[in-house]
């Protein structure tokens, strides 16, 4: 690798954060190094596809564009090469109670709390109020027969953290609108192949040294590089697990904001038809049953995009309790399954388990803050840029993207755009960096 220049800026993290920072900076002819801890580029969007899901794509993470409209990834799309499906209008209801599809009269009352939900949080929102937890803000919905599945819905499964963890304020901001849209062959198969960049992979970075006047020295299990400035696109979970030293260390405010917004956890469970057996689904039907208070709620998807599988979701602290277990994880799945089809829900006996919990890239799905921690995404988002050290990152996303891989490229792209204020335009080189590269 030739030495970088004196605007040459280290980019820590490949996933779309890190990909979006490369690639807005080497637009612009800034040099740029990317470093990859793991053997791929993508981060949380990831596709694969497992030899017993029939070679089928299965995103482990990321698997919308969510909120297409103000999306910034949806101008990758190329015609006629990537197909794109509004799964909003794909996607069909079906809706168990007892263990039975419930009655257009039960239909009508889950309906009905979802309207409710919005009647109430709106006065729980007034500016003059503390900021509480969305289980607090919904406790008028308490005698409510579906309250707590819509509690799941919107914590556990949406959020990946439950209702009474999550900071009202942050839950309203990032409630996400349409169009939803999926991609055939995956989402994280087509992060890597339109936003393909030149990285270091299996180069994990251990320590960054900061210093707006001198530059970065940037630590890695391979080397050191040194650059003019850094942009730390990695999550909350690997910054917070202190894998990344820091010289100095960040200021308390900082370190606050990464400990106010600690990484939720939404496990998918993938579940293979068994022969030619489709228990009366279409595709993309989206099954969910009615929860009493303080169950663990289990969503399904049965046949996405017509594949022959079926994906279950379990977040927040059920999915944290289960993680490193992926038997127990696909035992959960089969059960609520046999709860709401009965005899029907014969599937394959293999499963596909994510393992987001325990990757050490990564440590959680996404992050969320607590009650009282909605600001900090601000923070984190805000940090450096004058002194060359920036972070990017679905986390710091303060635009109702945040924990999306569509708010995680923006975060990049505009942290590199900040950064560009700072980096001086002459082009004598630093001096050669002493790495193995």
């Amino acid at each position: 690798m030739s030495a970088l220049r004196d605007n040459g800026v280290a980019v820590v993290g490949a996933g779309a954060a890190g990909l979006a920072a490369a690639l807005h900076l080497r637009r612009h002819g800034v040099p740029v190094v990317l470093l990859e801890a793991s053997g791929r580029i993508g981060g949380r969007a990831h596709t694969s596809c497992p030899a017993v899901l029939g070679h089928a794509a299965f995103d482990h993470g990321a698997s919308w564009l969510h909120a297409a409209q103000r999306n910034p990834l949806t101008v990758f799309a190329h015609p006629g090469e990537d197909t794109l499906t509004n799964f909003d209008t794909a996607r069909t209801e079906r809706l168990f109670v007892a263990g039975r599809p419930a009655t257009a009269g039960e239909q009508a009352a889950y309906d009905a709390a979802w309207d409710r939900l919005d009647e109430i949080v709106a006065p729980a929102l007034a500016a003059d109020q503390e900021d509480r937890s969305l289980a607090e803000a919904m406790a008028p919905m308490r005698d409510d027969p579906w309250a707590a599945t819509v509690a799941g819905w919107e914590g556990a499964i949406i959020a990946a953290a439950d209702a009474d963890a999550l900071s009202l304020r942050d839950w309203h901001r990032n409630r996400l609108d349409g169009p939803n849209l999926s991609v055939r062959g995956g989402l994280g198969a087509f992060i890597a192949r339109r936003l393909a960049a030149d990285v270091e992979l299996n180069t994990p970075v251990t320590a960054i040294a900061w210093d707006g006047a001198a530059g970065v020295r940037v630590e890695t299990a391979r080397g050191t590089v040194r650059a003019a400035a850094c942009i730390v696109a990695v999550s909350t979970g690997v910054l917070a697990s202190g894998a990344i030293r820091f010289a100095p260390a960040l200021p308390h405010a900082v370190q606050a904001a990464v400990a106010g917004l600690p990484m939720g956890l939404l496990s998918k469970v993938a579940l293979p038809a068994a022969g030619s057996d489709r228990l009366g689904l279409p595709p993309d039907t989206g099954l969910a049953r009615q929860m009493a208070a303080g169950q663990a709620m289990v969503a399904f998807i049965a046949w996405p995009g017509d594949m022959d599988h079926v994906i279950g979701f379990v977040g927040g602290r059920a999915a944290w309790a289960l993680a490193g277990d992926p038997a127990a994880e696909a035992a959960l799945a089969r059960d609520e399954l046999r709860t709401m089809l009965g005899g029907a829900a014969r599937l394959g006996e293999s499963a596909v388990v994510t393992g987001w919990a325990t990757d050490p890239f990564a440590l959680g799905a996404y992050a969320y803050a607590p009650p009282g921690q909605a600001g900090m995404r601000g923070v984190l988002e805000a940090a450096f840029p004058a002194e060359r050290l920036l972070f990017a990152g679905e986390a710091c996303r303060t635009d109702g993207l945040a924990g999306t891989v569509g708010g995680a490229f923006a975060s990049g792209r505009d942290a590199a755009a900040r950064l560009m204020q700072f980096l001086e335009p002459g082009q004598q080189e630093i001096p050669e960096h002493r790495h193995a590269l």
